[in-house]
C-alpha cells in the first residue's frame, strides 16, 4: 500500500504534500488522529533498517523527557515512536515498496522523481 504518514499542524509536511504532487493511490494518514500501530511501525523499520531511522531526534519531547542525554536502544525507539506521535520522524512515504523519511530537500527531490517516474 503506498501511504503518506504526516501531521496535518505541520506546515512542512503540508508544502510536501502539495510540492509531490501526489498521485490518487497515495493513502493520507494523519498520526495524530490516527496514530501508527505496531505492525505498521514493524514494516516501515523493514524497509527503514531499524527504528531509528525513524524516530526525530527534533521531537521536544526528545529534549524535554532528558532523552538525548540516554543510550536509546531499537527497542526504545520503537517504544517511544508508539507512545507518542511526535516521536516519528515526518513526513515518512511508502511509495511502491521504497521508503523516505524526513523533510530534507534531498529526501524531497528523491521522493518526487521516484513518484514522477513510476506513475
Amino acid at each position: 500500500m503506498n501511504i503518506f504518514y504526516y501531521l496535518k499542524s505541520c506546515s512542512t509536511c503540508i508544502r510536501i504534500i502539495k510540492t509531490l504532487n501526489l498521485p490518487e493511490d497515495v493513502a493520507l494518514r494523519e498520526i495524530k488522529s490516527n496514530p501508527i500501530t505496531e505492525s505498521e511501525l514493524e514494516k516501515l523499520k523493514d524497509l527503514a533498517g531499524s527504528f531509528e531511522a525513524l524516530f526525530s531526534k527534533r521531537a521536544q519531547l526528545y529534549k524535554s523527557q532528558g532523552l538525548k542525554d540516554k543510550k536509546l536502544t531499537e527497542v526504545d525507539f520503537k517504544t517511544y515512536i508508539l507512545k507518542h506521535y511526535t516521536f516519528l520522524k515526518r513526513p515518512v512515504l511508502v511509495y511502491n515498496g521504497n521508503i523516505f523519511i524526513g523533510n530534507t530537500s534531498k529526501t524531497v527531490d528523491a521522493a518526487k522523481v521516484y513518484i514522477h517516474l513510476n506513475e
